[in-house]
């Protein structure tokens, strides 16, 4: 997948903010957690290293790089609702893997993942990605099972 990565805009930040997916994956809607949304949107309180996924001159997905255990980096990616299900996923996180580990010169990637979205952690599993743990995090008005999956 040719993607091309640019620091996120505000208005590509507004877009995605009104991104809406299907049962059960609108879960994933920024619109499902006020405070997600709000650091998103707010571009004085969203993270420096979030990246807009361009595919012929299309907004197709983002990515947040968090640096906290470098050079191991953490992920948080979303694809277009439109983008979903085609069996793209595994191309698109492989170019986000490529994009931080180039620009972040990261050697290892941690990601959480819904314990839902199966869909999901087959394409991690797909891509080298070893299920660690599960945890409970409160989000979008309640306490939610997520994988901490690492590569």
């Amino acid at each position: 997948m040719n993607i091309h990565w640019t620091p996120i805009t505000q208005q590509d930040a507004e877009e995605i903010a009104g991104w809406k997916y299907p049962e059960p994956y609108n879960f994933y809607d920024m619109t499902a957690d006020e405070e997600d949304l709000k650091l998103f949107i707010n571009p004085e309180k969203r993270s420096p290293h979030t990246f807009s996924a361009h595919k012929d001159e299309e907004l197709i997905g983002f990515l947040t790089v968090d640096l906290e255990k470098h050079p191991t980096v953490d992920l948080g990616l979303g694809i277009h609702p439109d983008e979903t299900g085609k069996g793209e996923g595994g191309s698109f996180v492989q170019a986000c893997l490529e994009f931080a580990a180039k620009r972040y010169v990261a050697t290892a990637f941690t990601l959480s993942v819904a314990t839902f979205n199966e869909r999901a952690i087959s394409v991690y599993e797909r891509l080298g990605f070893k299920k660690k743990h599960t945890f409970t995090q409160a989000t979008n008005g309640g306490h939610y099972e997520f994988l901490s999956m690492e590569k």
